[in-house]
């Protein structure tokens, strides 16, 4: 083992492995209470492997449960780093990924499971996985367990496994369910707290820069923070998908090298994206909380979060993908007006000193200052003008709604024809469609009804359709002229 982590420059034992691992070798009970980033995965990791043998008997022997797919991943790539020499076999099991081939992992005999709670309990309720002859269990960020509400499914994967097995627990706090939990599940554990218990103090590494700023302004501030002198590594943090979808949209039209983990995006994709940014093919992660404990890359520099985090514990755990294995880091965070309560009681809690952050625009000297940003440095790597950037096929209008609604990716041939019938104190709401039918004629091209099938998902024609049902009942009121327009659209349709 120590031959395969030298191979990969692991030559140095952290503080929570010079504790953790000779005591695990010898079957000690453990509670390791460190931050993340801080090397726990091969605490509890290299003794697990020492323990299970080099050449162990096919079934599973060790049985290592996390919260997040993206934790599943990191471990099982430790893991399997570490067990490189050796014959022993690790598998992650947990969602949004197909059961067969964790299926067929688990009936070739692996020993050892990385896995979240979910899918290890649907798999062992299917008695594909058999806990029964665990001797190795780890805990790893209990408390985020029990902040996802995993604890009933925590216990039950307990109540699967032997009661003589050897247990390990790691937390970054410890509140008093983890301490009851411990008591209840664990034979006299040893607690090993390797940071100080108040976080706040282990984040002397890194440089904390709040600012106040403009919601209409912070694209711009970013661009310009990517572009800070020294500037590696960057994770972004937002509050929801949709904004994080946004903002990865809008960076890369202003050339930036994106990628980017929320819930919208499917196991694979997340994957990639996470592969893309570990490897450097991607120096930008913009990212949701759900992904921020799977985030284990040494050489983050920045983090930004876009908006302020709900909490303190939240806040540390966000900048905690930087300032990892020793290095140092930056952390900026933008504080919206309406957030300025919720930022007063993280500031208090974390004795920064910033109740009132400094109000900060993109071309707020100190912004220049604070960062190392280049003079001069806009928010932008592209400089060719939009009009220039994107071939418009609604004509030259490059100002209107329709060419605004292309650059965002929307279809081109939706913008066309809701641009040729969106006048609404027209002839008449009939005529407009009738009008509006001629369009769909004209860009068909021979194929009768594609155009209309184009235009599905959210976009308006069957918003028009429904009008054009709703518009033959005022045809029996008399509009004879105006339902001959429907009665051709309808046709037509």
């Amino acid at each position: 083992m120590v031959d395969a982590l030298t191979d990969k420059g692991i030559t140095e034992a952290f503080p929570i492995q010079e504790q953790t691992i000779p005591l695990a070798l010898t079957g000690q009970d453990i509670i390791g209470q460190a931050k993340t980033g801080t090397g726990k995965t091969f605490g509890f990791g290299l003794p697990l492997l020492q323990r299970i043998g080099e050449n162990p008997e096919p079934g599973v022997q060790a049985l290592i449960v996390v919260p997040t797919r993206e934790l599943a991943v990191q471990v099982y790539e430790d893991l399997e780093l570490a067990a490189k020499n050796r014959a022993a076999t690790v598998v992650p099991i947990y969602g949004g990924k197909a059961y067969e081939g964790q299926i067929e992992q688990l009936k070739a005999g692996a020993q050892i499971v990385v896995g979240t709670p979910g899918r290890l309990l649907d798999l062992a309720s299917q008695r594909v996985l058999n806990l029964g002859n665990v001797r190795e269990m780890v805990l790893d960020e209990a408390d985020k367990m029990l902040d996802l509400g995993f604890l009933a499914d925590i216990e039950k994967l307990f109540s699967k496994t032997p009661a003589t097995r050897h247990t390990m627990l790691f937390s970054a706090t410890m509140p008093g369910t983890i301490v009851t939990l411990a008591r209840r599940f664990m034979s006299e554990p040893i607690h090993i707290r390797a940071t100080d218990p108040d976080e706040g103090a282990a984040q002397a590494n890194i440089e904390h820069i709040i600012y106040r700023a403009h919601s209409l302004d912070k694209d711009e501030v970013i661009g310009r923070i990517l572009q800070a002198e020294g500037r590696g590594k960057t994770v972004i943090f937002m509050r929801t998908k949709r904004a994080a979808a946004k903002l990865q949209e809008e960076l890369n039209d202003r050339g930036f090298n994106t990628a980017a983990v929320h819930g919208d995006l499917n196991q694979d994709q997340r994957e990639r994206a996470m592969a893309g940014f570990k490897a450097g093919k991607k120096d930008i992660l913009i990212a949701t909380d759900v992904a921020a404990r799977g985030i284990d890359v040494d050489d983050v520099t920045h983090v930004i979060n876009h908006t302020v985090p709900d909490d303190e514990k939240t806040y540390l755990h966000r900048v905690g993908r930087t300032g990892r294995a020793g290095r140092t880091g930056i952390a900026v965070t933008f504080v919206d007006w309406d957030d300025l309560h919720k930022w007063a009681l993280i500031d208090k809690a974390l004795e920064f000193g910033v109740p009132e952050p400094v109000e900060t625009y993109s071309s707020s000297p100190h912004l220049f200052a604070d960062l190392n940003i280049p003079e001069g440095s806009k928010g932008r790597l592209k400089a060719t003008p939009v009009k220039e950037r994107a071939p418009r096929a609604g004509g030259p209008r490059s100002g209107d709604e329709g060419g605004s609604r292309e650059e965002r990716g929307e279809g081109r041939s939706r913008n066309r024809r809701r641009t040729r019938s969106a006048n609404p104190k027209g002839p008449g709401r009939h005529e407009a469609h009738g009008h509006e039918q001629h369009g769909h004629d004209q860009e068909g091209g021979g194929e009768p009804g594609a155009p209309l099938l184009q235009d599905g998902g959210e976009g308006s024609s069957p918003r028009r359709r429904r009008r054009r049902r709703r518009g033959g009942s005022q045809n029996d009121a008399g509009a004879a002229g105006a339902g001959s327009a429907e009665a051709g659209a309808a046709s037509a349709e």
